[in-house]
């Protein structure tokens, strides 16, 4: 398939913003509850530049998309937060790690209700921008549901190590240098391993599905796009 930069506009441009939102909600909540490390160097920011993972960002899914992986996804360059420097670590941990996704779902309300404006724009206009939101609510729903999958490095491994009692939560936060290594086996080795048996061992990214389609039907009533 042919990508043109008529998709690359209407793909790129939401995928930017939604990382951008995302990283820069984080290192501001932390900014607000006491920990200045990502305000200090510069990543409370909307410049993209500032965010982007050359290798998460674009050779990543690059690669899976390429490969036909069962499921595409990508990371953007943490913000570095120094949770000791928070006012109240253990509950301001989870406020910070909450951000990002939190930004995600209002950017995806955003988009959803941007379309009842649609009518107001010349044709050509309303197309592009029409695929720009619809992209903008798939990306921004994904990127949240994605996060909040509970083992760290990820926003819900952070929620849940903030929530879980010590015994529990010392172990998961242990994971967190190789939770990506983790993600990588279960969302796409284990499915392709199972595939060469003839076994669907799919489950996770099948559930993750199953709940951005959920949402973004949510997202569509409250907006009044049901």
């Amino acid at each position: 398939m042919t990508v043109t930069l008529y998709d690359l506009s209407v793909w790129v441009l939401p995928l930017i913003f939604a990382i951008t939102f995302h990283e820069a909600a984080h290192g501001f909540v932390a900014h607000r509850l006491g920990d200045n490390t990502a305000w200090q160097l510069g990543r409370v920011s909307f410049n993209p530049i500032r965010h982007i993972d050359p290798f998460g960002t674009l050779i990543m899914p690059a690669i899976l998309l390429m490969s036909h992986a069962p499921f595409l996804f990508g990371y953007a360059k943490p913000v570095p937060v120094n949770f000791r420097a928070l006012r109240n670590p253990r509950t301001d941990m989870i406020w910070v790690a909450l951000a990002g996704p939190a930004t995600n779902i209002a950017l995806a309300l955003l988009a959803a209700a941007a379309f009842h404006i649609l009518g107001l724009l010349p044709a050509p206009v309303a197309r592009w921008t029409f695929d720009n939101l619809k992209n903008a609510l798939q990306i921004n729903v994904v990127l949240a549901i994605f996060n909040m999958m509970p083992i760290p490095p990820l926003d819900g491994g952070r929620v849940a190590v903030g929530l879980l009692p010590r015994a529990l939560a010392l172990p998961l936060a242990r994971l967190e240098p190789v939770g990506m290594l983790i993600l990588i086996g279960i969302l796409i080795l284990l499915p392709l391993a199972g595939s060469q048996f003839g076994l669907n061992l799919d489950v996770i990214s099948a559930i993750l599905r199953a709940a951005t389609s959920y949402v973004i039907r949510a997202i569509l009533f409250v907006t009044g796009n049901g």
